[in-house]
């Protein structure tokens, strides 16, 4: 595949419909007004239990901010002899929360990402894509753009968290991580993501309400809501215990208005061997299109060799998977857990190895028969200083969807600050 096509495949992904304009527009002042009156009301607050014996239970300030900057160039090319696609990203996260006491938690988090190059230049709906927003609330702005650079600020966290005893609620903006294995996880219903974008190890937040009744150390009782941006509901309970010095959970709900979900996940170790899977059916109710159900289940095994030297290796099953339209579906991965699977079977493996304190070297390998495809994914990470990082990525993909045989090189160079 010609790199001139890479964006022309990739899908129309804009902002939201010019129908619903105008809700959209509600949500977001709605829930940016509550966020900066809670934040004002928690710093408020602070004054009142300064005095409060339990405020300080390992949390002695009252505001905490952190966060990085980085700066990410990417090259997308066929061949090194051909054409290459440029683009540099500025990437910022701003990182704050607010202690009120020892019970209440206000959160905001903020991803800010000044894009240049070829890709804004060359597709034409880079910019709408990059301000599209999933959620309930659209936080997600593009502040300036022009032909060939695109300024975006998002709000991917923004909650407030309760706590009394063995009781945590948590309203807002939200990662939800029920998953168990660590490439493909079926049983991540509200946040999936794609392996590939390594950039945003954060993972997307969901707009949503979630309950937690502690009952020990590894058990728990779990019930969760969210809604997305087309309104639809996806709510599940879930059950987690350990047995046997393994974890197991169970978990059942809707998931998106159309499909009873249940599922089951475990992780446990024998030595240096860990063992993770997770398993989720995914039924269309009466009246759904016709659709099939979908059985997505997938298996894990990890090993660390020595203190330098981990491998990893999972393989995944899919009665129905995902149809393609195009290589931006398989980077982008999956919207929601159904659809995790783009071939009935897939294999994924890695190995890590650290030969210098400062130093990462890691090799990933994806293999989709289906698709008569595979990734390949080296990369390099060291340490320059303290809080500064320096990474080099390759990565590599070759499939066919529908008649076309596609090949494609995504190269990384990325120095990041923390702090």
């Amino acid at each position: 595949m010609r790199t001139g096509k890479w964006y022309r495949m990739r899908g129309q992904t804009t902002g939201n419909n010019p129908d619903t304009d105008e809700l959209y527009g509600m949500k977001r002042i709605f829930l940016t007004m509550i966020l900066v009156t809670s934040v004002a009301a928690a710093v408020y607050s602070q004054e009142a239990v300064s005095d409060d014996p339990g405020a300080g239970s390992g949390k002695t300030d009252r505001l905490t901010a952190g966060g990085y900057a980085s700066w990410l160039h990417t090259a997308i090319f066929d061949k090194p002899s051909e054409n290459w696609i440029n683009t540099g990203m500025l990437h910022n996260r701003l990182n704050f929360k607010v202690y009120a006491g020892s019970r209440l938690t206000f959160a905001l988090e903020i991803r800010n990402r000044f894009v240049t190059g070829d890709m804004v230049s060359l597709d034409p709906s880079y910019i709408d894509g990059l301000s599209a927003d999933a959620g309930w609330a659209d936080l997600s702005w593009n502040i300036s753009s022009g032909s060939s650079y695109v300024l975006n600020t998002m709000i991917d966290r923004a909650y407030v968290d309760f706590t009394a005893g063995q009781l945590q609620i948590r309203a807002g903006r939200q990662r939800i991580n029920w998953s168990q294995a660590l490439i493909w996880n079926p049983n991540d219903l509200f946040n999936t993501y794609s392996f590939f974008d390594f950039d945003y190890v954060e993972r997307p937040g969901s707009d949503a309400l979630r309950f937690i009744w502690s009952t020990g150390p590894s058990s728990a009782v779990e019930a969760a809501v969210k809604v997305d941006g087309n309104n639809r509901i996806t709510a599940a309970a879930l059950g987690r215990f350990s047995v046997l010095n393994t974890d197991i959970q169970f978990l059942a709900g809707v998931t998106d208005d159309e499909y009873f979900t249940a599922g089951t996940g475990w992780s446990g170790a024998i030595g240096s061997v860990s063992l993770r899977g997770e398993a989720t059916l995914f039924a269309p109710f009466d009246g759904t299109g016709g659709e099939k159900s979908n059985f997505i289940t997938t298996l894990g095994i990890d090993k660390a060799f020595s203190d330098k030297v981990t491998a990893l290796a999972q393989v995944m099953y899919s009665s129905h998977p995902a149809d393609l339209s195009g290589f931006t579906d398989l980077y982008g991965g999956g919207l929601t857990a159904r659809q995790l699977a783009f071939s009935e079977f897939s294999a994924a493996a890695q190995v890590t190895f650290v030969p210098l304190p400062l130093v990462n070297l890691s090799l990933a390998a994806i293999w989709f028969p289906d698709l008569d495809g595979f990734y390949a994914g080296p990369s390099l990470d060291f340490s320059l200083a303290e809080n500064v990082d320096f990474s080099i990525l390759w990565q590599h993909f070759n499939s066919t969807f529908g008649e076309e045989k596609t090949r494609i090189n995504l190269g990384f160079i990325r120095i990041r600050y923390s702090f």
